[in-house]
């Protein structure tokens, strides 16, 4: 198959724009082949749009050849694809260049790389700020480099009602000094929106470098990692539509070049010899082995599906949820809203609260009956949750497909859990 029909086969979201809400869920194959129904647990994963399932399967049937290897037409096609979607990535999150990024297999794992990558640049007594917002991934790498290299782990606080603790950020900083910060940009558990650019403008002016979680941000909110001008930025494919098993991170480069590769194999290195080994260029340094090259192209095609959308139109549409859902919630007796929503406060796709009754699990279950799929539990922000005294929520996160009548079958569930669990 010639280049320009595999490009047309993985390169082909509809250049006209698109309109979030119901009437694109036929897009989506798991609303007319799947299971369907209301799924409101796009924080976790979204669903894939048939766009990004046609390029797995194109790329994999017609352009399947190890990349960067080959001296033959397969490969060389594999290739120029697999690069065509780094530049595709860079040029959706403002990155100055390609080389600026990292295939990773997603967030979690771009946060390992830096933690261990960056290891001989801290000191021991250095200290990373993170927050009380943080998923487990954005903490736990840095308490095992901290483990590792006798470094102290300080967290930022947040507000009864989940926003970033600004006071309390400022004075950290100055009596800390941190090397690093790590922050989210969109908290998952609660749907938080911190003020990402203040954050990265007074770290950087203490002295410290700073890493952006974006696994949640950079599809509800979007992101221009130059003119926000943190260090480090990293996302999931699988939560922007893309496939799972890849990701992304981005590096300023010279943030990248000072980092250590944390994995050897073929594709990483300059040359290798019996005394030894020299690393490739920014970004193959990082990328040892057969990378995920079908995802990493179907990632392209993703980052085309996304940008389909007018952006702030997105934004609006799941801003209009979060608020519809917060509505209806504060009409259920025995609900309590957790989040910055619960009091005035700005909170995007994600809306988390508790019924006095019944336990989030129970009631997860109960929603799945009415084929309504949310998620019940810490949601991997175990010190988000304990801040705010509870142990767990029911959380409802949107994506581009959801619609106000998800939200009619989360309130007829609320209304049947609550009345067998008042028996």
């Amino acid at each position: 198959m010639e280049r320009r029909n595999v490009v047309a086969a993985t390169d082909n979201a509809t250049k006209d724009r698109l309109v979030p809400g119901e009437g694109i869920r036929a897009l989506f194959p798991f609303f007319s082949e799947g299971p369907g129904g209301c799924y409101l647990d796009s924080a976790a994963t979204t669903q894939k749009p048939a766009v990004v399932l046609d390029s797995l399967r194109h790329v994999l049937v017609h352009a399947n050849a190890n990349v960067h290897r080959g001296a033959y037409r397969l490969s060389a096609l594999a290739s120029e694809l697999y690069d065509d979607a780094r530049q595709k990535v860079a040029r959706m999150i403002g990155a100055p260049s390609e080389c600026t990024i990292v295939f990773v297999r997603g967030a979690t794992d771009a946060i390992n790389l830096v933690a261990r990558g960056a290891e001989h640049l801290f000191s021991p007594g250095d200290t990373i700020l993170l927050s009380l917002l943080e998923h487990h991934s954005n903490i736990v790498p840095w308490q095992m480099l901290a483990k590792r290299r006798g470094l102290h782990i300080a967290f930022t606080d947040i507000t009864d009602d989940g926003r970033l603790n600004m006071d309390d950020f400022r004075q950290k900083l100055a009596a800390l000094k941190p090397k690093l910060v790590a922050v989210t940009q969109l908290a998952n558990s609660l749907g938080t929106v911190t003020p990402i650019e203040e954050v990265v403008a007074l770290a950087h002016k203490a002295g410290a470098q700073v890493l952006v979680d974006g696994a949640q941000g950079v599809a509800h909110l979007g992101v221009d990692v130059q003119r926000l001008g943190c260090d480090y930025y990293v996302f999931s494919g699988h939560k922007m539509y893309g496939p799972t098993g890849i990701g992304v991170l981005y590096g300023r480069p010279e943030r990248l070049e000072k980092l250590e590769p944390v994995q050897g194999g073929g594709d990483m290195i300059s040359y290798v010899s019996t005394d030894g080994s020299g690393w490739a260029e920014v970004p193959q340094r990082f990328e040892a082995g057969t990378p995920a090259f079908p995802e990493a192209i179907a990632l392209g095609t993703a980052v085309d599906f996304l940008s389909s959308f007018d952006r702030k139109s997105l934004i609006a549409h799941e801003r209009e949820l979060v608020h519809a859902a917060c509505e209806m919630l504060r009409g259920e007796t025995g609900v309590t809203l957790h989040g910055p929503a619960s009091a005035g406060g700005e909170q995007v796709a994600v809306v988390s609260f508790s019924i006095d009754t019944v336990h989030p699990h129970d009631f997860a279950t109960i929603a799945d009956t009415h084929n309504v799929q949310v998620r019940a539990g810490n949601h991997c922000a175990m010190p988000t949750l304990r801040r705010l005294g509870v142990q767990a929520t029911v959380r409802l996160s949107f994506g581009a497909y959801s619609c106000a009548k998800d939200l009619g079958a989360v309130r007829d569930a609320i209304r049947e859990a609550r009345k067998l669990f008042s028996r």
